[in-house]
């Protein structure tokens, strides 16, 4: 038993790198109600869930212009931008964990295994909603973002790791899976060499996860196993 009361069972497991929009927070439709509310700056049509997961991608500028035809101007970027962000955060408050996210969180870290949160979600919106939902002891890091929104999260990812090397040598790419909702959490995995499973609950279809070559599963309990598969 460590001296956090953790159990120490002597193995190096995989460190898992959560998302969280749409991983570990079950906000999918927060997301439709603010993008819609930032569609109607502009006067496009409302979108559905399912032509939502059909066509999101990253950087956000490109999903505009799978809907638009073209790529906004950078007013009506701001304007859509300030209208999404302004609408999502008065609603997430609101959004639950997704199912099974808090017993995973608590017996991966009950166990001794090494667990971060890394997240486009801007860092000083982050950091207090992940401790309202009581599980920041279970993250070694959290980190959201602190650049623009239209960033990558593959650059934030290097920064994660060397972040988390700097406490913890033994982590490696090799060593790590990215859990997330989006072919840009794979993307982002790639770029330290690591692995990544994604899950179907958030921003993606299964279709067009698929596309991203990695694993993809229906529950975050699924995921986690996956993973461990992956590095073992």
């Amino acid at each position: 038993m460590g001296n956090d009361g953790r159990q120490d069972t002597g193995k190096r497991p995989a460190h898992l790198v959560w998302d969280w929009n749409g991983t570990l927070l079950d906000d999918i439709a927060a997301v439709i109600e603010a993008t819609n509310a930032a569609f109607a700056e502009l006067g496009l049509p409302a979108i559905t869930l399912e032509r939502y997961r059909d066509l999101y991608c990253v950087p956000i500028p490109l999903f505009y212009q799978r809907l638009m035809g073209r790529l906004p101007t950078d007013a009506e970027w701001l304007l859509m931008d300030a209208a999404f962000h302004q609408q999502y955060w008065a609603r997430a408050d609101a959004c639950g964990l997704t199912e099974g996210a808090a017993e995973l969180l608590a017996a991966r870290w009950t166990a001794g295994h090494s667990q971060s949160l890394l997240s486009m979600a801007p860092h000083a919106h982050l950091v207090p909603i992940v401790r309202r939902h009581g599980i920041t002891e279970h993250f070694v890091r959290v980190d959201g973002r602190t650049g623009p929104s239209h960033g990558s999260k593959a650059e934030h990812m290097v920064r994660h790791l060397t972040a988390l090397r700097a406490a913890d040598p033994g982590i490696s790419g090799e060593r790590i899976v990215v859990i997330g909702d989006a072919v840009d959490d794979a993307v982002a995995a790639a770029a330290v060499g690591a692995k990544a499973v994604l899950f179907t609950g958030g921003s993606h279809s299964r279709t067009s996860l698929a596309a991203a070559g990695v694993p993809v599963v229906d529950s975050l309990a699924e995921a986690v196993a996956v993973a461990e598969e992956l590095v073992s």
